[in-house]
C-alpha cells in the first residue's frame, strides 16, 4: 500500500513538474510571438533598407535616419544609453589625411614616392634613427598580416620595412590613410631589400575629421551585471552609385540591415523577458564597410574579460546552403559556444552549422574579430552563400530577394539558443588567442 502511494505521489510530482514546464515553454512561446512575429521584423527591415535611407553609407544623411531609428527602438525597448554616450549615440571620429612634402632618405639616398607610405594623424612627421622609431621587418605574409592589424591601434612609432614583394601592400596606404583612429604614433612603409642602415623622414599632413556614431544600448544583469553578453551587427552599406541610371542605391536589406533588425528584435524579447542575469549589450555599428572602424572602437570602450559572449548577426536574409531552418557561425572550432547554442536548440528543427567558407576567413572579416583577438567567444552568425550569394554588395541586395519567413525564425532560434548564456548558467570557453592566425 506504501509502495503504491509512493508511485502515485512520484506521478504527480512528475506531471506537476511536466505542467510547469509546459506553461513555461507557452510563456516563452506568446513572448517570442509577441516580440519576435514576421510583420514587425519586415516592418523594421523595409524600414532600414527603404531607398530613401541612400544605401546608408558611413558620415551621409541616410545613415544617420536609419540611426535614428535605431536609437528610437532602443529607447522603446527600454534600454539604457551606454555610460559616456549621448543617448543611444557611441560618437567617435575618424581621420582623413593627405601627406604633402614628403622627403625620405634611406641609407643617405632619397627614395621615390612609390617605394613609401605614411599612415598618421599626426600634423607634422619627422623621424631618424635617434627619434626612438621601433624597426619591424614582416618575412611573410602571416606575419605582415598580422603587423597590419596590429598597427591599427599602434602603441609606438614604428618604421616598417617591406621586402619588395609585398610592394603591392603599399597600394592598400591610400584607404589607410583616408580613414584612421587618432593616434599619438605614426608607421611608415618602406619597401626595400637592403639593410637600412640610417634613414631620415620628413613630410607634412593635413588632416579632416570624419564624425560617426555606433548605436548602443544597455540592459542592466539583474544578478551578473558585471559580466556582459553582447547583440551586434552592423547598419552601414554602400551608399549610392549615381553611374547607375537603372538603380543607384545600394538597398544592402541582407547586408546588414538583416543582421540590424535581429539585434532590434532580441532587444525587445530580453527586455520583455526580464529574466537577464548579466547585462546585455545591444550594438550597431557603423563604417564595417570602410574597415571595422564602428566594432573596433566599441570593443575598446569594455574590458574584454568581463565579455562572456558576443553574437555577432550579419546576412541572415538568405537562405543558408543547407536550406531552411539553419544558420553557421564562423569560428565555430575556436570556442564551444555553438555546442552550447545547439543544446539550447534541441527539438526545434534548427542547426548551426561550422562555417562552411573557412578559406575566406570570416572569423576575422566581420564585427567579432576585435574582441575575439582579444579571447572573447566572439562569433558571427550568418546564412550568406559567400562562394554563390548573387546579390551580395550589389545594388540588387534587395528586401525583395529575402526569405522574411525563415528570417524570423532565425532570430527567433538565437533568442532561444542563447538563453542560458544570457541568465548565466552557461559560459562559453574563451577563444585561445594563442592559435589565432
Amino acid at each position: 500500500m506504501q509502495s503504491k502511494n509512493l508511485l502515485i505521489l512520484i506521478a504527480g510530482l512528475l506531471l506537476g513538474n511536466s505542467a510547469v514546464l509546459h506553461a513555461q515553454n507557452n510563456k516563452a512561446d506568446k513572448l517570442l510571438d509577441k516580440t519576435i512575429n514576421q510583420k514587425q521584423t519586415t516592418t523594421l527591415l523595409t524600414t532600414l533598407s527603404a531607398d530613401n535611407m541612400e544605401g546608408r553609407k558611413y558620415g551621409t544623411p541616410g545613415i544617420r535616419k536609419a540611426a535614428a531609428v535605431i536609437a528610437q527602438q532602443f529607447k522603446e525597448a527600454g534600454l539604457q544609453p551606454a555610460k559616456g554616450d549621448s543617448g543611444y549615440y557611441q560618437n567617435f571620429a575618424i581621420y582623413n589625411s593627405h601627406i604633402i612634402n614628403k622627403e625620405i632618405k634611406i641609407n643617405g639616398v632619397q627614395i621615390a614616392d612609390s617605394l613609401s607610405a605614411i599612415i598618421s594623424t599626426q600634423p607634422r612627421i619627422q623621424a631618424d634613427q635617434q627619434s626612438g622609431y621601433e624597426i619591424l621587418q614582416p618575412g611573410n605574409q602571416h606575419e605582415l598580416i598580422k603587423l597590419l592589424g596590429q598597427r591599427r591601434h599602434p602603441s609606438s612609432n614604428a618604421l616598417v620595412i617591406l621586402p619588395k614583394k609585398f610592394l603591392r601592400v603599399l597600394k592598400m596606404m591610400p584607404r589607410l590613410q583616408q580613414h584612421q583612429f587618432q593616434s599619438d604614433f605614426t608607421t611608415i612603409f618602406i619597401a626595400s631589400d637592403e639593410a637600412v642602415k640610417s634613414f631620415d623622414i620628413k613630410a607634412g599632413n593635413q588632416l579632416s575629421a570624419m564624425h560617426l556614431a555606433n548605436i548602443v544600448g544597455i540592459l542592466p544583469g539583474k544578478s551578473k551585471p558585471e559580466e556582459l553578453v553582447i547583440f551586434s551587427g552592423h547598419y552601414d552599406h554602400l551608399g549610392t552609385d549615381p553611374s547607375n541610371k537603372q538603380d543607384s542605391i545600394y538597398n544592402g536589406a541582407n547586408d546588414d540591415a538583416s543582421g540590424t533588425t535581429a539585434v532590434m528584435q532580441l532587444a525587445k524579447y530580453y527586455a520583455k523577458s526580464g529574466n537577464n542575469a548579466r547585462t546585455l549589450v545591444f550594438a550597431a555599428f557603423t563604417a564595417e564597410e570602410a574597415g571595422g572602424f564602428g566594432s573596433t572602437f566599441f570593443s575598446h570602450q569594455f574590458d574584454p574579460a568581463k565579455v562572456m559572449a558576443m553574437f555577432n548577426i550579419e546576412m541572415i536574409g538568405t537562405q543558408s546552403k543547407w536550406g531552411e531552418n539553419s544558420a553557421y557561425i564562423t569560428g565555430y572550432d575556436k570556442t564551444n559556444m555553438g555546442e552550447l547554442l545547439q543544446k539550447n536548440l534541441e527539438g526545434t528543427g534548427f542547426t548551426f552549422y561550422p562555417d562552411p567558407y573557412t578559406d575566406q576567413h570570416l572569423f576575422y572579416r566581420s564585427d567579432n574579430a576585435t574582441l575575439a583577438r582579444q579571447g572573447v567567444p566572439a562569433h558571427t552568425i550568418s546564412t550568406s552563400k559567400m562562394d554563390a550569394e548573387p546579390n551580395y554588395h550589389k545594388v540588387s541586395d534587395e528586401i525583395s530577394t529575402l526569405d522574411l519567413a525563415n528570417m524570423n525564425r532565425i532570430i527567433r532560434c538565437i533568442a532561444l539558443s542563447a538563453r542560458t548564456i544570457v541568465n548565466g548558467t552557461d559560459t562559453p570557453s574563451r577563444v585561445n588567442t594563442a592559435d589565432l592566425d
